[in-house]
């Protein structure tokens, strides 16, 4: 007889332990990654604008204000990248807490903007972990030495990788390295690894360049005899094909820019999305 009364409290035990999950939203896939990597299993992350989706073009949708509002925390990119997000955070009414995780970052400029793909330096990666790592301690005091812990692991994980890259890459004779991508997203990784990332758009996906920016372009390339162009997985392939058709630049592959890729893709993770964009860029240039 005290079976069902036990197995009921036994569930409403559950129910509280599910419940008490710290409840967090992050604007794109690669942050919302980086933040679940941290926060392990005290929390719960969503994410706003998912795998192989283009943050600068994203349209909120009611669902997107009601996770913001029932948030706990909210993680952002910032420097312009989700043009947005503030309207979003502020129709919702949301009480969470908001972190921007570029807040510590030395932000570059391309042309007089300010450029907001930060993350493909891994050393801004790693700020991005300090700042999650410290926005969660702050509102689940309870749980912080996990967050310390957890953030400490995969900041190493991070600065092998960045190791790993800078070896491989240093490979490649500085003449080689020059890259063509569909949108002007990689300058922070070219900074840090003295590589030279040639675009058709620039840093907001959203622009077009016009045919005679087209034509210098392709001009350029021949000069400069760039080895490869690359989709990304958040573009339309059509610009990357036109410059290929008109220089002979063989197409090397897709890269992954502004988002994680789906399930069954290479780049389901930070760390997976870094390894392969480095594995294929020393892979083409190197031909």
């Amino acid at each position: 007889m005290r079976i069902l009364p036990l197995f009921l409290s036994l569930v409403l035990l559950g129910q509280g332990s599910a419940l008490a999950k710290t409840k967090v939203v992050a604007s794109f896939s690669i942050l919302a990654d980086m933040v679940q990597e941290v926060a392990g299993d005290n929390a719960e992350v969503t994410s706003i604008v998912g795998p192989d989706a283009d943050a600068h073009l994203y349209m909120p949708k009611a669902g997107d204000a009601i996770a913001v509002a029932e948030a706990d925390i909210v993680f952002v990119n910032g420097l312009g990248f989700e043009t947005w997000v503030a309207d979003l955070i502020s129709n919702s009414g949301t009480n969470a807490t908001i972190v921007t995780v570029t807040d510590k970052v030395t932000p570059l400029l391309v042309e007089g903007e300010v450029d907001p793909h930060a993350w493909n330096n891994i050393d801004n990666g790693i700020l991005y972990v300090q700042a999650i790592a410290a926005g969660l301690s702050d509102i689940d005091p309870n749980n912080a030495s996990s967050y310390k812990a957890r953030a400490a692991s995969y900041i190493e994980k991070l600065e092998a990788l960045d190791t790993k890259a800078r070896k491989a890459i240093s490979a490649v004779p500085v003449e080689k390295r020059i890259v063509v991508t569909a949108h002007d997203a990689f300058g922070y990784l070219a900074n840090a690894y003295d590589m030279t990332f040639l675009a058709p758009v620039g840093i907001d996906t959203e622009a077009e360049p016009s045919a005679k920016e087209l034509a210098a372009l392709i001009d350029n390339l021949k000069e400069v005899n760039a080895r490869a162009v690359f989709v990304e997985n958040i573009t339309n392939s059509a610009l990357i094909d036109q410059i290929s058709a008109e220089t002979g630049i063989e197409v090397g592959g897709r890269i992954y820019s502004d988002a994680l890729s789906v399930q069954g893709s290479p780049a389901t993770s930070y760390v997976a999305m870094f390894e392969h964009n480095v594995s294929l860029l020393v892979q083409k240039l190197s031909q």
